[in-house]
């Protein structure tokens, strides 16, 4: 398989490098939530988070409906939740390393 064949996952993970993009994603895997709502959740100015969800929205990652006057945010997959989920715990793992140093390249 060429490379070329990585070349969307490989965009995945870039859209996913920013720590704001993946806690916006970490809220959203607990249900839908309104902008302020993920201000709240991250601390952040609502502009940025605003420039946050473009971008994740331009990835096809999340999706928006409207109530009202009110957009609403939610994933677009269970996938992207089960990445970051997943990512998120790997990092929390302690690490052992067990293989022997001189032998690793």
């Amino acid at each position: 398989m060429g490379d070329q064949a990585y070349e969307p996952a490989s965009e995945l993970f870039r859209v996913l490098s920013a720590p704001l993009r993946l806690s916006i994603i970490d809220r959203l895997t607990r249900g839908p939530a309104p902008v302020h709502e993920l201000v709240s959740a991250t601390g952040q100015s609502q502009p940025l988070i605003s420039q946050h969800l473009r971008v994740l929205r331009s990835a096809k990652l999340i999706r928006v409906d409207t109530q009202g006057r009110e957009r609403i945010y939610s994933l677009a997959d269970e996938h992207v939740a089960h990445i970051v989920s997943d990512a998120i715990r790997h990092t929390r793992e302690p690490y052992t390393d067990t293989g022997n140093s001189e032998t690793d390249s």
